[in-house]
């Protein structure tokens, strides 16, 4: 699997790299992608470490997994190319920017956000097409857990954003000491209605970035 990444990610997550499970993660990817139709594209699957370097990572927006459907999956969570129909979840993200800080985003494709330090970060990294989940359970999940806890660790003054029980249940790999955690249900319109929509994640985000003399996300 070929790994285009941003050297200071090379650097932070080398013993992942080199670790007998991401050899087997890697044997797996390559052979899913060989056999079938998968997503993102394989230039694309570490695109969110390309894009946001470890020491200018500000804010963490942790997914689940990538869109399973042909055209949406680009490597960042919960982005989408434009031109594309935003997915439900983004559609919601978008209403709670508008109420939260009142802009009216209709860019589906978030590069511009991943480009300013908010790492959009799927807990998996890449699915088959059509089967939501099909890769989890594969190695993923470690790696990306691993690259939270660098960020934890090795890092003052980030951002989580943890929508959902499971970005949530990554609580303990974060120290709230030194970081600022925003929690609440999904953008999903399954939970979307039961406390996403007020939480202002956005205004928190950059109060926060603010406080700490960082230079506040453009949203827009």
């Amino acid at each position: 699997m070929a790994v285009k990444i941003d050297p200071s990610w090379h650097k932070a997550l080398a013993a992942e790299f080199e670790s007998s499970y991401f050899e087997e993660l890697s044997a797996f990817v390559k052979s899913e992608y060989v056999s079938g139709e998968c997503f993102p594209a394989p230039k694309n699957i570490f695109r969110a470490f390309d894009l946001t370097p470890f020491e200018k990572t500000k804010v963490v927006i942790l997914g689940q997994d990538p869109y399973h459907t042909p055209g949406a999956a680009m490597g960042l969570s919960f982005s989408v190319p434009d031109g594309s129909k935003a997915q439900p979840s983004l559609q919601n993200i978008f209403k709670e920017l508008k109420s939260d800080l009142g802009i009216e985003r209709t860019k589906t494709d978030l590069t511009d956000w991943a480009e300013q330090g908010v790492l959009l970060l799927n807990s998996v990294l890449t699915v088959r097409n059509g089967q939501p989940a099909s890769h989890r359970n594969k190695g993923w999940e470690a790696f990306t857990d691993a690259a939270i806890k660098a960020l934890s660790t090795g890092r003052e003054h980030l951002v989580f954003i943890l929508w959902g029980n499971f970005a949530i249940g990554k609580l303990p790999l974060i120290d709230a000491s030194k970081h600022v955690v925003i929690k609440s249900p999904h953008p999903s319109p399954f939970s979307a209605h039961s406390g996403f929509f007020g939480s202002k994640p956005f205004s928190k985000t950059n109060a926060a970035l603010e406080k700490w003399h960082e230079v506040p996300v453009r949203w827009a």
